[in-house]
Formats: structure tokens, sequence, C-alpha cells
């Protein structure tokens, strides 16, 4: 579904990607685990078209994105939640939902996809007619994976949905992804913290200065010395 070969990407004139290649087929959940500043938002953004690559090809059901608007990434059937959650806080919980039905038009009736988010975030459907701006840390996060889902994606690409999260939180938001893959949708989702990576996981890569330096199942992870030292958080 999701093919990212040999991308190189800088920022300022600084390289920040380094060859990077990963893949995500449907149905599947695949992490990318990294610490702070090893290049997972920045190849987030370099999926959805936010930055440009200087190398390398990003491919979504065939389709090359490359030079493609983050609109159209969208309308192919890519939903993006990023780190900072960018709900629209003059907006309802129920507005910033719908507007996704509005993004990418056709497919599923709009009432159907609204109807589904809400089922698998069920504590928003209690804040409907609530402004952005009052939602907690954890109800924003949710309400931008929502608002992803709501656009009908084949994929959903999750930057960072655990950060700054209080641990009581964490469990819920992480057995509603698991829910969207039950559901027949492929997650992408960025994680600094390894324990947060949920336990159906298909497929994980670890990035470190900006390259893939293990692919594997999470189990092979933990048994590997050098990723256990840097998904570890060990110097």
């Amino acid at each position: 579904m999701l093919r990212v070969r040999d991308l190189d990407v800088s920022i300022q004139g600084s390289r920040i990607l380094h060859g990077v290649s990963l893949e995500v087929d449907a149905r599947e959940l695949v992490c990318l685990v990294g610490r702070n500043g090893a290049g997972k938002t920045t190849t987030f953004r370099a999926i959805m078209g936010y930055v440009a690559p200087e190398a390398g090809r990003i491919d979504f059901k065939d389709r090359p994105l490359a030079g493609l608007p983050t609109h159209a990434i969208a309308a192919l059937g890519v939903g993006f939640a990023p780190e900072d959650s960018a709900i629209f806080a003059g907006l309802s919980v129920a507005e910033n939902i719908e507007i996704a039905t509005w993004t990418r038009p056709g497919g599923r009736p709009g009432a159907e996809r609204v109807a589904l988010a809400y089922d698998v975030f069920p504590t928003l459907r209690g804040y409907a007619a609530r402004g952005g701006s009052q939602l907690s840390g954890g109800e924003r996060k949710m309400l931008s994976i929502a608002r992803a889902l709501a656009l009908d994606p084949d994929l959903l690409v999750l930057d960072e949905p655990f950060e700054g999260l209080a641990p009581a939180i964490i469990p819920g938001i992480r057995d509603s992804i698991s829910t969207i893959t039950r559901l027949g949708r492929a997650v992408l989702l960025a994680e600094s913290n390894i324990h947060h990576v949920p336990p159906d996981t298909n497929r994980l890569y670890v990035i470190e200065r900006g390259e893939i330096v293990f692919a594997g199942t999470p189990r092979d992870a933990y048994a590997d010395a050098t990723v256990r030292r840097i998904i570890g958080g060990a110097a």
C-alpha cells in the first residue's frame, strides 16, 4: 500500500533523512520508533507532502506522491493526525470531525463516516458540542485521530499519538488505534517510547539520526542489544 524507498530530506541545508525506506501493507499496524529528533516527524511530513524529498520515492497504492499537495494526498485516502493534534479550536468537536467528510467527498456517506469516528472514540460523542479550545490534551489527540478516520482513509498516519498524555489515558487511545486496524484500515504511527507501541504491531522500524537501523517484529527488536539501547533511551 505505502512504499517509501531511499528517502533523503534536507531542511535549511541540513540533511535530516538518509535513505529511509519503510512499507505498510493493507490492514497492517506499523510503528516507526526513535528518540526525539531522530527523523520520525520529518518522515511523516515528507509522506504527507509538507516537505519535498531530495531523493527517493514515496508511492501509495502504486501511485507516486512526490509533488502532490497535501490535500491531494488526503483525497487519495491518507489520513493524517499530526503530533500537535492541529484541531480547529474555534470549531466544535462535531464540526472538527465533519470537516473531514468535506475534504474527501464521495465514497461512504458522511454520516456513516462520522458515526464510525464516534464508535471508535465514544468519549467524543458526549463532547460533540464542546469547542476545540475546551478539550484536554488527551481529548485533542482523540479528536485529531477521529477527524482523520472520518476522512474514510485506507491509511492513517499518526505522529506521536501518545506524546504528552497521562499514563492512564494511553491504553484507551492505544486500544482505539488497534480497533481501527481491525476495521480494515492500515496505520503507520510514530512513537518515542517503545513501551507505548500497541501489542498487535505487525512490523517495527527504528530510526536513529535519520537512518533506519532496524526493521522487523517487535519481538526481534527487543532481542537486539543495539536496538534496545536506542529505543530504551540509553546514551
